[in-house]
């Protein structure tokens, strides 16, 4: 998972619509937030934490109130305020966007009355176009990175130990476990013994089907598909008229005087974006054609290479000798004359030895057989060959096409903006236009998401009730196939069991290794770190010849903790390595840390702040003015690729005023809010100012 960036609206101390914080990745992997306690740093984190998971830090107060209060003072009674979080990022060459929303207002009584959360998904096409994703949303999270995994990656550094109390070391055992699926196959060796259980109540009493009321349901659910399939109708249409009107307004946007040189590359950039797109596609189509028509031949290459060694075996045996045939012995017998001359009488010994090489001599049609099926062998070994080499190919140009598009853009985004700040009121009229009804289309086609994967549960729902309608078995052959059903669950039960144990123990060795290795190079004491079976993580001393525990420090614990999650995240991208069947290896996981260790002694954070941004293949660091300088500033400093400053806009008539120097330039941190409210304001970092 690679976060390419966040977006608030309404959400705490953001009040509208917050600028695209882009985050950044590559060599200069670490993007810093610069905010003073209370500023939303916190509520940065739990952005994230809310919109994947819908979960929350512990130092997160009043998890309820999401909605930012100002929003809520100045919206009508009655008037819907909306509060949103929404989240790009990118796992396997593809492009995921995730939002998460709510609802809050007032009402007569002037109490504030909130709705439930909407979690919403969109997965970007090769042809540039977001479609809602083929499987549930929180599935395809859960896949990637798993919500019992979530705290590892995203957390406050200030209290990073807390998940290392004892009271959470049952939970550590649960969530590392999702790893290498052992915590699958605890699930699933679970279902089997609830399967057996069932089968055992099935063989006691196989009751009839309640067909009437089975019907009564299925017609109550067609009704409903078909209420959802006129809406779908409807949406569809409406984002075609859309789409119209975004294409109307682009060229609108061409048309008008003033920007000739912008318009003129906005519109160069938006047919190679076309391009780029549709090669892009094309390039996929190979890679499946290929892999239709040509693909079954890397399967056989063992195969053709026994083959070919069975062929040889037979030919040095003398069981399919190749040259004479019988048919030119037969001739020789047949006129009674050999090829030396010599006359060949039946019963005579020169009769007798030609005759023998009857034996010797190869049948054409096994011969015969055999060539051909060497030449087709010998096909398909050069069949595999060029599969290979022209999927490599069309790979090589995929990723060509993926760099130039995201430059392309990289350009466009970059040419919008200059139209969204231009001096011309039109132009700027045009694309604020235009960036409307983006968000509008995006909004469709998130509601044609939801209805279809509506549709298609109902779909199932209804699927599945007719096969009860119509299964019509006796009691005697369900009682046969129950039986048979409870053999193989208890014998899968048995094999699960195996398996578990065997990648359970692997794993965690693994895990102690690596963690080892970590707390090692941070921490100057003689401690090693251990993971029992139980997963409890505990420090020994061994110095002594013996291994005694040690009753671990506050700041111990903070580094056994972060060597933990640099442990969990070095096994997730081994895990994601060995699943990588074909292409380059995608796999990218994010830290996210809300206020790095401030406790710690002036060692230890030199020696944490050097080897965080190694640990993960991207870093979100949240800090206050206090926190950065120093170490933190010193180690980290090269590795910035983004970074952002949060201004806090406080109501108090005295409040002191702050700001931070960056690269020459003084940036605000508290400044005198314009009105009763508080807010937070969120500013770039530019290296280049």
């Amino acid at each position: 998972m690679k976060l390419l960036s966040i977006k608030l609206c309404n959400f705490r101390q953001f009040y509208g619509k917050t600028p695209e914080i882009i985050l950044a990745s590559g060599k200069q992997n670490t993007t810093i937030i610069h905010g003073n306690n209370g500023a939303g740093k916190t509520t940065i984190l739990n952005a994230f934490t809310w919109v994947l998971y819908e979960k929350f830090t512990a130092a997160f107060s009043s998890p309820h109130l999401l909605v930012n209060k100002r929003a809520i003072n100045e919206a009508e009674i009655g008037v819907s305020v909306d509060c949103w979080v929404e989240v790009q990022f990118e796992h396997e060459n593809k492009r995921y966007q995730v939002k998460r929303k709510c609802y809050a207002c007032r009402d007569k009584d002037n109490k504030i009355q909130y709705s439930q959360n909407k979690f919403f998904m969109l997965v970007a096409g090769d042809d540039g176009r977001w479609y809602p994703p083929m499987q549930q949303p929180d599935e395809i999270i859960n896949r990637i990175l798993p919500e019992s995994l979530h705290q590892y990656f995203f957390f406050d550094g200030e209290h990073i130990d807390h998940i290392f109390r004892a009271s959470e070391k049952s939970n550590i055992a649960e969530d590392t476990k999702e790893l290498l699926g052992v915590k699958v196959l605890d699930r699933a060796i679970e279902h089997l013994k609830k399967a057996k259980k069932a089968l055992q109540d099935e063989l006691k009493e196989i009751g009839d089907l309640e067909t009437k009321k089975l019907l009564q349901a299925q017609s109550k659910l067609e009704q409903e598909k078909e209420k959802l399939s006129q809406r779908q109708q409807e949406v569809i249409l409406t984002l075609e008229q859309q789409e119209q009107l975004k294409k109307s307004l682009s060229n609108r946007l061409l048309e008008l005087g003033g920007a000739e040189e912008l318009k003129q590359l906005k519109e160069k950039l938006e047919k190679q974006e076309v391009t780029l797109r549709e090669n892009l596609l094309e390039a996929k189509k190979k890679i499946k054609r290929s892999l239709s028509s040509q693909g079954y031949s890397i399967f056989l290459t063992d195969i053709i290479s026994q083959f070919h060694i069975f062929i040889e075996e037979l030919r040095n045996k003398g069981e399919l000798p190749s040259g004479i045939k019988q048919q030119f012995i037969q001739q020789l017998l047949d006129r009674n004359r050999c090829i030396c001359g010599l006359e060949l009488t039946e019963g005579s010994d020169p009769y007798q030895q030609v005759q023998e090489w009857m034996n010797r001599a190869g049948m054409a049609d096994i011969e015969e057989s055999a060539i051909r099926l060497e030449s087709k062998a010998i096909a398909i070994e050069k069949q595999a060959s060029d599969f290979w080499q022209e999927v490599d190919l069309e790979q090589v140009k995929i990723n060509r096409f993926r760099t130039e598009l995201a430059q392309v853009e990289n350009e466009l985004d970059d040419l919008r903006n200059k139209f969204r700040h231009y001096p011309d009121e039109d132009i700027k009229a045009l694309q604020k236009q235009a960036d409307e009804l983006e968000d509008t289309i995006k909004e469709m086609i998130l509601e044609q998401g939801a209805n279809q994967h509506q549709i298609e549960t109902i779909e199932k729902q209804i699927e599945e009730i007719a096969k009860q309608v119509i299964k019509q078995k006796t009691k005697e052959e369900k009682q046969i196939l129950a039986r048979r059903r409870m053999d193989a669950t208890q014998d899968a039960i048995a094999r699960l069991i195996e398996v578990k144990n065997r990648l359970e123990k692997q794993f965690r060795l693994s895990l102690e290794k690596r963690v080892q290795e970590i707390f090692n190079s941070i921490s100057f004491t003689p401690y090693i770190p251990r993971i029992s079976e139980d997963y409890e993580l505990t420090l020994i001393e061994n110095t002594s010849g013996i291994a005694v525990p040690v009753a671990a420090s506050t700041g111990e614990n903070q580094i056994l903790s972060l060597s933990f999650i640099g442990g969990i995240i070095d096994r997730v991208r081994e895990w994601s390595h060995k699943n990588t069947l074909m292409g380059p290896d995608s796999s990218t996981f994010p830290i996210v840390m809300d206020s790095p260790f401030g406790s710690l002694d002036e060692i230890y954070r030199k020696q944490v702040a050097k080897s965080i941004p190694q640990l993960a293949n991207q870093l979100l660091v949240l800090v206050t003015k206090t926190q950065w300088r120093g170490e933190l500033e010193e180690e980290i400093n090269d590795y910035i690729g983004r970074e952002y400053v949060l201004v806090y806009h406080s109501p108090k008539t005295d409040c002191e005023e702050d700001a931070i120097a960056r690269y020459g330039k003084r940036y605000p941190l508290v400044k005198q809010s314009a009105n009763e409210f508080e807010y937070t304001e969120i500013i770039e970092v530019k290296k280049d100012e």
